[in-house]
């Protein structure tokens, strides 16, 4: 047998060597390039990013901070119809009560969108029970939150994410509290029954009355028309412009009015200026929830939504109406706010993945709607004293005109009308607030925190 040529050995040796090459570079993975990083990183925040927030708001009718609060939003985060918007808002009809039906499916048919996936009630009119409910099982991906419930907050609990109130425990003791402080020796509450059949009203009223009576007040129970009876609007609000001057000139000056209902705000706030009383701040409370109509207020579009603004020039009109010192509110609309608030609560849940939902975020959320603000609360308790992790009950200092800030967030308010219970974060100065201001911390911790038990 012949041997190869030297040429040829070389030649095969050469090929051998190049696809030895070309092998070990096919099966090496590159790492990735710094443009490779950027663009992958690029479409993790578009994923992030790209989503759709329902809001649902009463009319304008039916209270303006709630309908302003969602325009407010609308601009802030832009309209879904838009490139690059997030907001879709829906308007309930007016006569909600009579009409549950198209509530229920307008809310219902937001969940119809692939790329929603939060929904936040201003409101939470009767129908938003069922209308989650519904939403609930078919699109359980959503976050669904709610603010100001009126129906049973422990069962809107049951298919909701979040739910937020106003603080009925502290506020009815609060408030009551506040009018004493100003010198009002007596305290009507003004309602219906349709409001008194609402857990939270009636138990924000068992506590007035009983506050009241506690220190050394009066306290007086007042029927007024429904609204959403067949009277409406109008009627309702006529019946309180007629009747309180009837209420002040036979109680006197010294009695502090509180009503559940805004549109019956307005009118009361009204003769409350013009014959005396005192009125420390409405059910959802705001600088704009009765004052502009009542005093003859005009804001110019520089001064809408900007709320320091606002109580200015309202203050300036209680005082020129001799409202000094017995008429108050919030700094910033509760509406307006917490429709803002509990947005940026969703956004932020969407966007990191979080749905663990705590006072504390809660907090932190509305702190950004209202700058200079304080804001306490709690968790919401059943009628057995049993805390529902998700549903929150916050309330805002209270500031009356042509005095300031009553300082009522850091007031305790006494255990006989409900323990109020907060998660504190990992903080020692916190810790030290809360115990140098009386206050017991309750460590609740798990095999492994401080002992192997």
């Amino acid at each position: 047998m012949k041997k190869p040529k030297k040429s040829m050995i070389i030649l095969f040796s050469i090929l051998a060597v190049f696809m030895l090459v070309i092998a070990v570079a096919c099966g090496k993975k590159e790492a990735p390039t710094e443009d490779a990083n950027a663009q992958q990183e690029a479409a993790s925040e578009v994923a992030t990013q790209d989503y759709h927030i329902g809001i649902v708001t009463t009319s304008v009718s039916q209270s303006e901070d709630n309908f302003r609060g969602a325009e407010a939003v609308l601009k802030q985060y832009g309209s879904s119809n838009d490139e690059g918007g997030k907001i879709t808002v829906v308007t309930v009809p007016d006569n909600f009560m009579q009409e549950q039906e198209t509530t229920i499916s307008q809310m219902v048919s937001l969940a119809d969108d692939p790329e929603m996936k939060a929904i936040v009630v201003a409101e939470g009119i009767p129908g938003t029970y069922p209308a989650f409910k519904a939403i609930r099982e078919k699109r359980p991906d959503i976050l669904l939150i709610v603010n100001n419930t009126h129906e049973d907050p422990v069962q809107v609990s049951t298919v909701a994410d979040v739910v937020v109130n106003s603080d009925s425990v502290a506020r009815g003791y609060l408030i009551v509290k506040t009018a004493h402080d100003l010198g009002a020796t007596k305290f009507m509450h003004i309602s219906f029954p349709r409001h008194l059949s609402y857990e939270t009203i009636s138990r924000r009223r068992a506590i007035m009355e009983q506050t009241a009576k506690d220190l050394g007040m009066e306290y007086i129970e007042m029927s007024a028309p429904d609204p959403l009876s067949d009277v409406g609007v109008p009627g309702a609000q006529q019946f309180i412009l007629e009747q309180v001057p009837n209420w002040i000139a036979k109680y006197g000056k010294d009695t502090a009015f509180f009503a559940t209902n805004d549109a019956q705000t307005e009118p009361l706030l009204k003769q409350i200026a013009a014959h005396g009383g005192c009125f420390i701040e409405a059910d959802l409370p705001s600088p704009t929830m009765g004052y502009p109509g009542a005093l003859g207020i005009e804001f110019t579009d520089d001064e809408k939504g900007n709320w320091p603004k606002i109580l200015e020039k309202v203050e300036k009109a209680v005082v020129e109406a001799g409202g000094s010192g017995r008429m108050g509110t919030w700094a910033y609309s509760y509406n307006f706010s917490g429709l803002q608030g509990l947005t940026d609560l969703a956004v932020k849940a969407i966007e990191s993945g979080d749905r663990e939902f705590t006072l504390d975020k809660v907090l932190a959320s509305l702190d950004t709607a209202t700058p200079g603000s304080k804001w306490n609360g709690s968790l919401m308790k059943d009628n057995n004293g049993v805390e529902v992790k998700n549903s929150f009950f916050v309330y805002q200092d209270t500031y009356v005109f042509g005095k300031g800030y009553m300082g009522v967030t850091s007031v305790e308010v006494p255990e006989k009308y409900g323990i109020k219970v907060k998660e504190l974060s990992t903080d020692e100065k916190i810790y030290k607030n809360e115990l140098s201001n009386g206050r017991p911390i309750i460590a609740n911790v798990g095999p492994g925190d401080f002992s192997s038990i």
